[in-house]
């Protein structure tokens, strides 16, 4: 697929199954991020692979973290957050771990792991895989950043699910949007 290929065509899948990457394709993934555009090269961003069991772990850490954000939360929405992780057979988590006595701006550093991330989101779609990036309140609670071997420092930019997209899930992306977004100067 030519790059201009996977950019029209990327989109964020709504469903995703196995199979996952194989360790050669998610390899060239985490090679696709690690290639983003980086002021300093400082190679802020880091990729936490999680999929199997880890998956489940990181529902708990969901749901752990619903619960403490909302004590009278009942079992079924704590039952929603566990079952995140598992609408996807992968999830690379990226963050950006900022290093504050460099010359280039924390702001810069994560942006630099956000397009770690897009790198990713494009090879995904090159290769044939769907994929989704999510946040959600789990990015920014320190106790999931130390679950995952992060500083509270660090930023998480997403979760990437990744996997298989069934054929004709998502329509194809709307064009011309970006007209309205453009003034010439």
């Amino acid at each position: 697929m030519q790059a201009i290929d996977a950019l029209l065509r990327r989109r964020s899948a709504k469903t995703l199954t196995d199979p996952a990457p194989d360790a050669g394709a998610l390899e060239l993934l985490l090679e696709c991020g690690s290639r983003a555009p980086d002021h300093g090269r400082l190679r802020p961003w880091r990729f936490i692979v999680i999929r199997g069991a880890g998956r489940e772990r990181l529902g708990e850490l969901m749901a752990d973290l619903l619960r403490r954000k909302q004590p009278a939360a009942g079992a079924e929405a704590l039952q929603r957050e566990r079952q995140k992780p598992l609408r996807a057979p992968l999830i690379i988590a990226v963050a950006a771990a900022c290093n504050a006595a460099a010359k280039v701006p924390p702001i810069e550093q994560i942006l630099a792991a956000g397009a770690a991330a897009q790198n990713m989101m494009l090879a995904a779609t090159a290769l044939g895989f769907g994929a989704m990036w999510k946040t959600g309140a789990a990015a920014y609670d320190d106790t999931v950043k130390a679950a995952l071997g992060l500083e509270t420092t660090d930023a998480i930019v997403g979760f990437l699910y990744v996997g298989t997209a069934p054929p004709d899930a998502l329509p194809p992306p709307a064009r011309g949007q970006w007209q309205d977004r453009v003034t010439w100067w």
